[in-house]
């Protein structure tokens, strides 16, 4: 058997690192090396353990969960998964993944409820994937909030709907979407459509806070939606997120339940109603879906485009598309907003 991977678990409630502890350990793979009560203590721990991955909670006394992240990326990097009850605040999700947070986990309702071993495996999945990102390639988005949108909104309704920009991610995704959407032009003929790896409990919170940073309108794509240009239309990819046509041949999004290959689905549905008109974007992520939504966007003679696995935190979504041949332009991560504005 391999080394065991190292944790340290930070919340300041001691029934819930203890909770947290026994559920990792029950996975042979995991040790917990250490446990700590606030940011400050947890900054020490990783110095002293030097741990694989570390869950961090929010909401804590000394230091909380978001002064800890700042400090640890800049002194002590490591990936951090948040395990926190404060999902439903946009501030705090969007902040935590805009800073570099691997990941951002609901933590199981109520204080020492059972549903915590319900989510077990959940939790132990994702601390495991954590372990295996491509860590350098982690960096905080660095935004301003003075950027508005006064005077701004004849972008809105008065340009037409030429393209769509479908683009699919998993883990780590929030992070490289967030910047590709703060470089990419908003006055572009085209709607965004983002299927990402996030939990739907957080969506409508990080879309609205996202909101405030750019110069596209954020919004979740819901049931029934018309697409509009200079929208930026935000989904989780625990749902299916398909685009059809309404009864006056207008694009608009249906929802239905989770697949096994949500890329794939959105994908081939961008392109059926698009055609040559979809620009498929492929961001970090892990596993092989998004490669035959790919190969369909390119059957309808539509553009695909893939970060480069050189600048990905998770290599394998596009490592696969490239390597099966369905990728028409790779590129690093800084130069994505380019390489769509130049097919559109």
């Amino acid at each position: 058997m391999g080394k065991k991977l190292k944790v340290l678990v930070v919340d300041d409630a001691t029934f819930m690192t203890k909770a947290i502890s026994d559920l990792l350990e029950s996975d042979t793979d995991i040790e917990v090396v250490g446990v700590a009560n606030n940011g400050l203590e947890g900054l020490e721990k990783i110095k002293e353990l030097q741990p694989d991955v570390v869950t961090l909670d929010i909401d804590m006394p000394v230091m909380d969960g978001l002064q800890a992240v700042r400090h640890i990326m800049i002194e002590s990097p490591v990936p951090i998964v948040v395990l926190s009850s404060l999902f439903s605040d946009g501030s705090i999700t969007f902040e935590a993944l805009r800073l570099g947070v691997v990941d951002f986990v609901a933590k199981p309702s109520g204080a020492i409820s059972s549903d915590i071993h319900t989510a077990k495996q959940h939790i132990v999945d994702r601390i495991k994937l954590a372990s295996a990102v491509n860590f350098q390639n982690i960096r905080r988005v660095r935004i301003n909030k003075q950027k508005k949108k006064e005077g701004l909104a004849d972008l809105y309704g008065f340009h037409p709907l030429d393209y769509i920009i479908a683009i699919g991610t998993s883990l780590t995704g929030p992070n490289t979407f967030i910047r590709l959407m703060t470089r990419l032009n908003a006055g572009l003929p085209a709607a965004a459509v983002i299927l990402l790896e996030i939990s739907p409990k957080i969506l409508a919170a990080f879309a609205e806070k996202f909101n405030e940073f750019v110069l596209w309108k954020i919004q979740v794509a819901r049931q029934g939606t018309v697409l509009e240009q200079g929208v930026c239309y935000i989904q989780s990819n625990m749902a299916s997120l398909t685009v059809g046509l309404n009864e006056n041949g207008d694009p608009c999004f249906q929802l239905g339940d989770r697949v096994e290959n949500p890329l794939n689905t959105f994908f081939r549905s961008a392109a059926e109603v698009f055609r040559e008109n979809t620009v498929g974007v492929l961001l970090t992520g892990y596993g092989d879906d998004g490669s035959d939504g790919f190969a369909a966007i390119q059957e309808k003679s539509g553009k695909t485009i893939a970060q480069s696995v050189e600048s990905c935190v998770y290599p394998n979504l596009t490592d696969i598309a490239i390597k099966r041949n369905k990728v028409d332009l790779v590129v690093e991560e800084a130069k994505l907003a380019e390489a769509i504005e130049s097919v559109i």
